[in-house]
């Protein structure tokens, strides 16, 4: 299980348990689940950081790759994860 399916396990124990324990296997749900959140913030995170400007230095493509993984995090956390499935 990666990190996104670890953090969407833990968020589901703390805000619905019960619907945890109805899970016929949860270890395998959140599984899939943080596969499905890592490639939609991939994906987004793709998208969001564009095609490189011309002359950018190395700190500059840190910067721009760093920035679009947090809001691509941000953005698919909020939509996936915090919502009900």
């Amino acid at each position: 299980m990666n990190r996104y399916g670890q953090q969407a396990m833990e968020h589901w124990q703390t805000t619905m348990p019960q619907r945890v324990r109805d899970l016929p296997d949860p270890v395998q749900f959140f599984t899939q689940l943080g596969e499905e959140l890592e490639t939609a913030v991939e994906e987004l995170s793709r998208t969001l950081a564009g095609q490189a400007p011309s002359g950018e230095g190395y700190l500059q493509r840190v910067q721009r790759l760093t920035t679009a993984r947090f809001e691509a995090e941000g953005q698919v956390l909020r939509e996936m994860l915090l919502t009900v499935r």
